[in-house]
């Protein structure tokens, strides 16, 4: 069974037709590629999936029910995870309390309700060590690399376990080894029996480690493509109009 399914998905922002008449569908333990160039809907459609836009048309089904996802809550409610492009971290915080924002673990009720920052502490270091990050929970964010914020984001998602995990450019402006560090993340992923789509602009990212690549033109689906039956050269042709189709 997908575990995602987006049916003739459209979305429009006043005379913008940012999305239109999108399918796309993802199974468990895959990973997908989602490409195209600036402008050309694909965080548009990830958002989409994570709450933040609601389609103008279109419906969406995660395990063959279908669902409407109207915020980021919801999202997280059916195990969709994101990890945006400016990754949305506190950067006055530490790291573990990054990780645990608006999932803190309390000990006590109400008043009387305290955080248990040792707890928080040791499962970030959990989590960063799955990571292969040298990201500790006491490091202060605003001091931090570009990797071991992106080790932060990806750190967040897993807390709820999700089913499904969007990454929107999780490559971008960060070290090679870093880079290698993201890319065994996902294998990871995939492994365990999640979804992942991956949304980059680095062909041999999405080469690498994706089972599907699905190019996106001016708001429209060209091609969705096993990974083993394409090449760099026709995704970069579809990509740039050079292809029509694949």
């Amino acid at each position: 069974m997908k575990i995602l399914e987006l049916k003739n998905i459209s979305k429009s922002f006043g005379a913008i037709h940012a999305l239109e008449n999108v399918d796309l569908d993802i199974n468990p333990g895959e990973a997908l590629g989602l490409m195209g160039d600036n402008g050309a809907g694909k965080s548009t459609l990830v958002k989409i999936v994570a709450g933040n836009f609601s389609p103008t048309n279109g419906e969406i089904f995660v395990a063959g029910k279908k669902t409407s996802i109207s915020n980021p809550l919801e999202a997280r409610n059916h195990g969709i995870e994101i990890v945006y492009q400016d990754l949305k971290l506190c950067n006055n915080l530490t790291a573990s309390a990054n990780v645990f924002l608006g999932r803190e673990i309390n000990s006590g009720f109400g008043f009387f309700s305290r955080l248990k920052h040792t707890a928080m502490n040791d499962r970030a270091a959990e989590l960063f060590g799955e990571l292969q990050s040298e990201t500790r929970p006491h490091d202060v964010v605003e001091r931090m690399s570009g990797g071991q914020r992106q080790a932060v984001a990806l750190a967040r998602t897993r807390l709820s376990d999700p089913k499904i995990v969007l990454l929107d450019e999780p490559t971008a402006a960060i070290s090679i080894r870093q880079v290698a560090g993201i890319l065994a993340r996902i294998k990871q992923l995939k492994e365990t029996g999640h979804a992942v789509i991956l949304v980059s602009h680095r062909m041999m990212d999405v080469f690498e480690v994706c089972d599907r690549v699905a190019v996106l033109r001016r708001g429209n689906k060209i091609a969705d493509k096993p990974i083993a039956n394409t090449n760099p050269e026709e995704v970069t042709g579809l990509i740039t109009g050079a292809l029509e189709k694949a």
